[in-house]
């Protein structure tokens, strides 16, 4: 049975065209729902283990451990010790919020800008996958936020909040930022892999990098790394970031042998299910990019230059947005929306849905809705559009209008998905 995942939807959905675009939006929230994923993708029978179509005999193995971190690793360990109860030995998750496990410990750590309560559990997932050998199997489960959320050691939590914080003012790509991150972690840019060696690693990746960049997924753990630290100093001295301690990522080909990447989930998963429910309900649909990176008020041109009669445009990414003022609220969605707002590019045909796939676009709001209704509404909340903009500060004139869409944590985290539908 499919959840509902968006939970003022009868609220909302108000118009015929608001209803068919909560409905393509739910289609997607439903591809990448953390539980579903683990197990259509993962089953065990007789001690083999089947990811994906690849199998592990576990009988050859003396321990299983289990590590994990991000935005659907507390979740996705719960699920995992469904699936392998005790066999699991130990493990420990870090995400945002703590979970109830059986074996697993779970932690709840800050993001996306990591502080001092990320360090312990990062420190103990460090030692469960230091102390192991050739006869255990590591489990790790990989997912979005998670390079914020794992910190080891102490001096990369101090480095990485100095990181984001300089970064969110000169509004570079996602690659650009894990690149430098890499570099000064022990654990990040195959860093896990390495101290895993000799163990077998199997790494369970719920991507919210756009496109098929998966070594990017928490700055890439159980990836080798293809950068030095040149790619991540010149970074640095480009963007004029301060000064940090740069290490190098391990290059040996050996710590990578016997490690084992599945993709479980992208947002590519979730913008193939929204395109099969689009044309389930009637639509001819148009996929513009599940890679937009660009600015925001281009990225929203693009997709709304799509636009045509009973057609649903989708695309999904994370558009670039530099916040030059401190103090407001809402993410980039809420912004988009607004954009769209004052720059009428929603017309009475049309709704426009800008959503974060996690729930959460910096504030509990997981998008907006924009259509003829929202402008009228907006209208009545006596607030300036311009300034709203202008000090990034959107949260609260979709608050008052009422046209915030509300889902919670999904556990789930493949980036921005956008839906514009038109139908006359």
């Amino acid at each position: 049975m499919e959840k509902k995942w968006i939970k003022n939807f009868d609220e909302l959905a108000t118009t015929e065209n608001r209803k068919f675009a909560f409905q393509i939006a739910e289609a997607g929230l439903n591809a990448i729902g953390t539980e579903g994923v683990i197990l259509n993708s993962i089953k065990l029978e007789n001690n083999i283990l089947s990811i994906k179509g690849e199998n592990f005999d576990l009988t050859k193995f003396k321990r299983i451990k289990v590590v994990g971190f991000g935005k659907a690793s507390c979740e996705a360990a719960q699920v995992l010790e469904k699936v392998l109860g005790d066999k699991i030995k130990e493990g420990v998750v870090i995400g945002l919020h703590k979970t109830t496990c059986d074996i697993i410990e779970t932690f709840a750590g800050t993001h996306p800008r990591p502080t001092e309560v990320n360090i312990e559990p990062g420190k103990k997932i460090f030692e469960i996958v230091d102390k192991s050998n050739e006869d255990d199997l590591i489990i790790a489960i990989v997912s979005g936020g998670g390079s914020a959320l794992l910190c080891y050691p102490e001096s990369e939590c101090m480095q990485g909040r100095q990181l984001y914080d300089v970064f969110l003012k000169c509004g570079k790509t996602i690659t650009d930022m894990n690149t430098v991150r890499k570099h000064i972690s022990l654990l990040k840019g195959g860093g896990l892999a390495k101290i895993a060696y000799p163990a077998t690693v199997i790494g369970l990746i719920f991507s919210d990098v756009p496109g098929d960049r998966f070594f990017d997924v928490a700055s890439g753990p159980t990836y080798k790394d293809e950068t030095i630290i040149a790619d991540a100093q010149a970074i640095i001295d480009c963007n004029d970031l301060g000064k940090f301690n740069l290490i190098e990522t391990p290059k040996e080909d050996k710590y990578f042998e016997k490690v084992h990447n599945f993709v479980l989930v992208s947002n590519k998963t979730a913008v193939e299910a929204m395109d099969k429910k689009a044309k389930e309900l009637g639509f001819e649909t148009n996929i513009v990019s599940t890679e937009l990176y660009e600015e925001v008020g281009f990225a929203l041109n693009k997709i709304v230059s799509k636009k045509a009669d009973n057609t649903v445009v989708l695309a999904a990414g994370e558009p670039q947005l530099i916040v030059t003022k401190k103090g407001g609220s809402g993410g980039r969605n809420l912004y988009m929306a607004l954009k769209a707002v004052k720059e009428k590019l929603v017309d009475e045909n049309s709704v426009l849905i800008p959503l974060a796939s996690d729930g959460m676009d910096n504030s509990d709001a997981a998008g907006v809705v924009v259509d003829k209704k929202t402008f009228e509404n907006i209208e009545k909340t006596n607030l300036n559009i311009d300034d709203c903009l202008e000090n990034f500060d959107i949260y609260p004139i979709f608050q008052k209008s009422g046209d915030i869409i509300i889902t919670g944590a999904t556990g789930a985290n493949v980036s921005d998905l956008m839906i514009f539908l038109t139908k006359k």
